[in-house]
């Protein structure tokens, strides 16, 4: 290449960056412009950018920028000078030569002669609309085919220039091919890949630094012990003080006090410097660290370049006034999270025109102002990046979702009509799901909310929908501010460390062991109006189960969706942020695992890939693998034979039950109803007590009630058979005390036998 070239190369790529912070200025301005037309500042910078552009595109010889540049400037000139008042056909022209701008100065991406010549000619009449009939374009924004449209006999009166995609096409900004530079700072490229390194470099010499904590401690402990030596020897010279000694002694313990004496001395001087050193290596490694991670992060407002022109004209296309208005623009993101956060945005942003935003009509119908408003709010909150996405428009209509299950087969007619708010919000987010009866170009293919929630689920987040009825809906995410660190709880499994990522957790809480219940076998504890699953993370993970004899049992309570499990754990290490270290690659996927971390003290921690830990739970359920948590101090050992009262009115349940227990060598007694078993409880004794809910005279549900009521029998095991299977049912049962739930559905031997042995242990101790 030749230096002219290589000259001519340099000026085409500073001619892209130009046009690249000029377009934005330019759709910046022109949406202002369409609300208030009026505004001389907008219209100035307006002005002055496609100013800047028609020079930049002459000095590099691109005369297609020049051509479009110069009939912009002209339209905004006139504006200025009070001869044209801006129309949305004009903003509408105008944005069309912003793209075609934004085109013609990206490389491999220019449009056809024809197209520039048929927008000067669109330009020409719009500014002067006496003009002889001229071809115009119905569009020549980035996503359109290169191709020249017939346009309609021109309204002399008002002049319009239609913006519309092809079939199949969506509206949306122009893409941007490369950042500029801030502040007029120089910009020097680096690839993805030594940005990662050296942020893992950094992070591991972060990590090293703090290993120094551990020898600068041991280094105090060798002062104290020496100064501890010094001083039995002070005492040693003290007690043989008055004893007769050889001088060859006396300058043996004079040699060993000065040693000492020296040494302490010496180690004082380097323990100080090794502090030093310490501290200030410390804050290198910090400072290295928060420098590298910097590098990665970018404002907030990097994702929304052309967004705001998005709903724009997607609200134009569907006849609708909608403005979208931003709040924390600088708030700082990991480079990675804000280009995964583009498309869930843009589907939230296109769900929120197309679905809540109603026509100007509907809205002053409802009161409301004609234009709708959008607001996206971001912040830092606890390490994530929080974003509130609302709208003023109509809500969710329940009832179509409602009537949509119900049509879909997703749910029962008798049951979706019991389903609350909430449950029926969570059916927006299922793949295929919409409310669209016909499917057109922006909505109704059922790919949508579902898509939203699988992006963010990828970068560790979570999304939630809320909605008042008639006064819009609110999407509230939250996402890591970075990929490269994770906010983390670490706890203790199989005297290994693992953490669980705390965008994934509900609540850590300590369990009892009466607050541990049985229900078709399974383990279960109270959280929030509902039961929950309990699960040993020393299975899930492979690890030796604890042999401690803690009463209380700790649990994580993990989320993914509908799904949510307590994972039982050894102990909590406590909440740390960690710097993610991916696996080698060369072990492939790791079951239950995501990445891994090193601790303050340079041990190494595994970070648990919460979505594969609850898919191991189910294939476990469905197996039948899944096992149980001991419960300490439940089971008291004794030498006779246990005692269980059967109470059912059923004839055959009480004989299947009584022959079982017998079988096992249990000592059996049986009741016809619950005051039978009532009267048998207060005047004999028993370890267990297996109850029916529906009897007469007292019904299961009053009998354990007065059973926990009584002080001598309150702490007495029960377990109730029913027939009942509703998850109110069971909740009754429970609620009045029971420890374990048998529906008679699902009975068999072992399933009984089981729980009898999980409740009071074997027949005998």
């Amino acid at each position: 290449m030749t230096p002219e070239q290589m000259r001519d190369a340099s000026l085409l790529e500073l001619f892209s960056l130009e046009a690249e912070a000029q377009t934005q200025v330019l759709s910046a301005g022109l949406l202002a412009l369409e609300r208030d037309p009026t505004q001389a500042d907008q219209l100035e910078s307006c002005m002055r950018a496609a100013h800047s552009l028609k020079g930049a595109a002459r000095i590099v010889g691109v005369d297609a920028g020049v051509s479009v540049a110069h009939v912009m400037e002209d339209c905004l000139v006139s504006a200025q000078e009070g001869r044209l008042y801006l129309r949305p056909e004009h903003i509408d022209a105008l944005l069309q030569g912003t793209d075609l701008l934004m085109r013609i100065a990206t490389p491999n991406n220019a449009p056809e002669p024809a197209v520039i010549e048929a927008y000067v000619a669109l330009m020409a009449r719009l500014l002067d609309p006496a003009a002889a009939a001229m071809p115009t374009i119905a569009a020549a924004t980035p996503l359109m085919a290169e191709r020249q449209l017939e346009a309609p006999a021109p309204n002399v009166e008002e002049p319009v220039a239609v913006v519309e995609p092809l079939p199949g096409e969506s509206v949306a900004a122009p893409k941007k091919t490369r950042r500029t530079a801030e502040n007029g700072e120089r910009v020097l490229r680096v690839t993805a890949e030594r940005l990662n390194s050296l942020l893992d470099l950094s992070s591991k010499s972060l990590v090293e630094t703090l290993r120094l904590k551990p020898h600068l401690a041991t280094m105090q402990r060798l002062k104290r012990m020496q100064n501890n030596g010094l001083r039995a020897l002070e005492n040693l010279n003290v007690h043989l003080k008055d004893h007769a000694l050889s001088l060859e002694a006396r300058e043996a313990l004079d040699d060993a006090r000065r040693l000492l004496a020296e040494s302490q001395q010496l180690l004082v001087e380097k323990n100080a410097e090794l502090d030093e050193f310490a501290w200030q290596a410390g804050q290198r490694a910090q400072v290295l660290y928060d420098t590298a991670l910097a590098c990665r992060m970018r404002p907030f407002a990097d994702v929304l370049t052309g967004q705001v022109r998005m709903v724009r004209d997607l609200g134009r296309s569907l006849g609708k006034q909608v403005r979208l208005e931003i709040e924390g623009e600088k708030t700082q993101v990991d480079r990675d999270v804000l280009e995964k956060l583009e498309a869930p945005l843009t589907h939230l942003l296109r769900n929120a025109v197309d679905h809540g935003i109603e026509t100007p009509q509907q809205r002053l119908l409802a009161g409301k102002p004609e234009e709708g408003l959008i607001r996206l709010r971001a912040s830092h909150q606890a390490g994530l990046l929080v974003l509130e996405l609302s709208d003023d428009g109509n809500g969710v209509d329940l009832e179509k979702v409602r009537r949509s299950i119900i049509e879909r087969q997703l749910s029962p007619p008798e049951t979706a009509a019991q389903l609350s708010e909430e449950e029926l919000l969570t059916f927006l987010f299922l793949p295929g799901f919409s409310l669209r009866d016909t499917v057109t170009e922006v909505s109704g293919r059922g790919v949508g909310l579902d898509a939203v929630q699988h992006m963010v689920r990828q970068l560790r987040g979570a999304v939630v929908l809320e909605q008042t009825a008639g006064e819009g809906s609110r999407f509230h995410l939250e996402v890591p501010l970075t990929l490269s660190v994770v906010r983390s709880l670490v706890v203790e499994v199989g005297d290994e460390a693992y953490a669980f990522p705390l965008a994934h957790i509900e609540r850590m809480c300590d369990l009892e062991p009466a607050d541990i219940v049985q229900v078709e076998g399974r383990q279960h504890f109270w959280h929030e109006g509902r039961h929950v699953g309990l699960v040993a993370a020393s299975q899930l993970l492979q690890r030796p189960a604890s042999q401690g004899s803690q009463q209380t049992l700790k649990v994580v309570v993990i989320r993914e969706r509908d799904a949510i499990y307590g994972v039982a754990v050894e102990r909590f290490i406590g909440e740390r942020t960690l710097v993610v270290l991916p696996l080698d690659e060369r072990l492939g996927k790791v079951q239950d695992i995501s990445a891994g971390a090193l601790l303050d003290d340079g041990s190494v921690v595994l970070i648990v890939d919460v979505e594969d830990m609850l898919h191991s739970v189910d294939k476990l359920l469905n197996t039948g693998r899944l096992e149980r948590i001991a419960r300490h101090g439940n089971q008291a050992a004794e030498a006779a034979r246990k005692r269980v009262l059967v109470v059912d009115d059923s004839l055959t349940v009480r004989e299947l039950q009584r022959k079982l227990l017998l079988n096992r060598g249990y000592d059996v007694a049986v009741a016809v109803d619950g005051m039978d078993g009532w009267n048998a409880l207060r005047s004999e004794d028993f370890d267990l007590l297996i109850t029916d809910i529906d009897m007469p005279r007292m019904d299961g549900i009053e009998l354990v009630s007065l059973l926990r009521r009584d002080n001598r029998l309150q702490s007495l095991p029960v377990m109730v058979v029913s027939y009942k299977d509703r998850e109110e049912d069971r909740r009754r049962g429970l609620d009045a005390g029971a420890d374990y739930y048998l529906a008679k559905a699902s009975f068999h031997d072992d399933a009984l036998l089981d729980a009898v042995v999980e409740l009071i242990g074997g027949a005998r101790a």
